[in-house]
């Protein structure tokens, strides 16, 4: 399972950062959406993935035998994959109001701050 996991994070974080690489606007917004799921995914798997194994002790506080589950990444997650809704929410509102503002999403054309040297 750690295996597919981290097979998988790493299929995210690579599409991420292909997506983030291009001068549009739209897949730079999709590209950082991917990479905060394959960070969250990361996360997750740190915390280890044990089915069925709940991480809660006994009334009588002592250690269990087997591997179970890190809550603290658990809780971790739930924070950040609000944090990162809240986050594609405001880029991708930008994205829009950038596209009304100049009407395309292609990032080297946007230049309202920077002047187009001569071409002398």
């Amino acid at each position: 399972m750690i295996t597919i996991s981290a097979i998988l994070t790493g299929l995210l974080v690579a599409c991420a950062v292909w997506l983030m690489l291009s001068a549009n606007l739209l897949r730079f917004v999709f590209g950082l959406l991917l990479l905060s799921n394959g960070v969250n995914l990361a996360i997750f798997a740190a915390g280890r993935l044990t089915p069925g194994a709940a991480p809660l002790l006994g009334a009588g506080g002592a250690l269990p035998e087997a591997a179970m589950a890190n809550a603290l990444p658990q809780a971790l997650l739930l924070t950040a994959i609000v944090i990162g809704f809240g986050l594609f929410a405001f880029v991708l509102a930008l994205t829009m109001k950038a596209y009304r503002v100049f009407g395309h999403l292609d990032a080297d054309r946007m230049r309202l701050a920077e002047p187009e040297k001569d071409k002398a």
